[in-house]
């Protein structure tokens, strides 16, 4: 009879300096949005409601950029099949999903006194409202499936197929029409706010490195505890 093949252990990154990151990250955006919030003269047309641009507009890029992050782990993990991409690519789905509910939020609390009302049905508010339900459902798609490769290849296909929708969003206001404004470049943009756009771009880029490599870190621990509990139960067969 053969013998029980224990599970093959994982290697748990190790915390190092990352703690220190975070603090340091923390600090950053306080006089991020303190540098912004005080340089930035009243906006002409919008007057002091302007200033939450400095944190929905960085929101928005993060969404963009860790949801391109779920796309290249997710195709790295169906072709290679190595678990710390496919953990890679849920720790960045997490991080997204906060980032565009941000988003949303925030876009609706501008909207209100902007637009007057708190949703319309736009082709940008509604693009990054199904951007976020496609990832709400990559999330519980990983909660009800407990076997782990076949978690890691149906949430692959899903990041795939949910992340093309992220071009879709960036390109929703060129494509159709919408009362949502189109997006400026710092080439368009004045001088007096973007300075402290960039600097809150950087700062919400540390939080995000930061964010995904922290929940990568306890993904990957509560795998290792998994494994080592399936180890010790084979071992006692």
């Amino acid at each position: 009879m053969t013998a029980p093949v224990a599970p093959p252990a994982i290697q748990v990154p190790k915390a190092g300096a990352w703690p220190a990151f975070g603090w340091f990250t923390l600090a950053f955006m306080v006089a991020a949005q303190a540098y912004a919030i005080v340089t930035s003269p009243a906006d002409r047309d919008m007057g002091d409601l302007q200033k939450i641009l400095y944190v929905h507009v960085p929101a928005s890029w993060i969404m963009s950029i860790t949801f391109a992050l779920v796309f290249v782990y997710s195709l790295l993990y169906l072709w290679k099949g190595r678990e710390s991409h496919d953990l890679l690519a849920a720790s960045s789905a997490e991080v997204g999903a906060t980032f565009v509910g941000l988003t949303l939020v925030q876009g609706m609390i501008w909207g209100k006194p902007t637009w007057g009302v708190w949703w319309t049905w736009d082709a940008r508010l509604t693009s990054t409202l199904v951007l976020f339900l496609v990832f709400v459902g990559y999330l519980a798609l990983r909660a009800f499936i407990d076997e782990p490769q076949r978690r890691g290849q149906w949430s692959a296909a899903v990041g795939v197929l949910g992340s093309i929708n992220v071009p879709i969003v960036w390109m929703s206001v060129r494509w159709w029409r919408t009362l949502h404004q189109m997006q400026s470049t710092p080439q368009t943009m004045d001088p007096a706010y973007r300075n402290g756009l960039l600097v809150n771009f950087l700062a919400f880029t540390l939080l995000a490195v930061y964010l995904i490599r922290r929940r990568y870190e306890a993904s990957m621990t509560a795998r290792a505890a998994e494994l080592a509990s399936q180890a010790m139960a084979l071992g006692g067969h």
